[in-house]
């Protein structure tokens, strides 16, 4: 199956906007495919605001999450990959979800060629 952290996202974004908070992401700022600017990041992560006051072209989709933010009055383009993502929350209360890391799962062996089947043999019995 796919991955349910996508629609996790967007039900908690939607939720929280609705309740009128500001939507927070935590993100793994060094996994693979974050492009985030250097400067904001600390320990390793970074929170990112995602009210549609603070960012433009906001697109949740099923593999990244992406839009325009302004660091320092500098605009960037933020794209992150959705597994990045350990957190959506309300800034005001801390309401949200967590999510767990997600596992890279390898793919699955080929199957071990078999064997050609046996041919019947007969032999002379005295």
């Amino acid at each position: 199956m796919t991955s349910n952290r996508p629609y996790l996202l967007r039900a908690i974004h939607e939720w929280i906007n609705d309740n009128g908070l500001t939507p927070y992401l935590l993100v793994e700022a060094g996994a693979p495919g974050v492009r985030v600017p250097a400067s904001a990041i600390k320990d390793g992560r970074i929170v990112l605001s995602v009210a549609s006051r603070a960012v433009a072209r906001l697109d949740i989709g099923m593999e990244t999450v992406s839009f325009l933010a302004r660091f320092g009055g500098v605009s960037h383009s933020i794209e992150l990959p959705v597994s990045a993502v350990l957190a959506i929350y309300a800034q005001e209360n801390g309401q949200g979800m967590m999510f767990p890391a997600e596992e890279s799962t390898p793919p699955p062996e080929p199957p071990a060629p078999e064997e050609p089947p046996r041919r019947p043999r007969l032999h002379v019995v005295k």
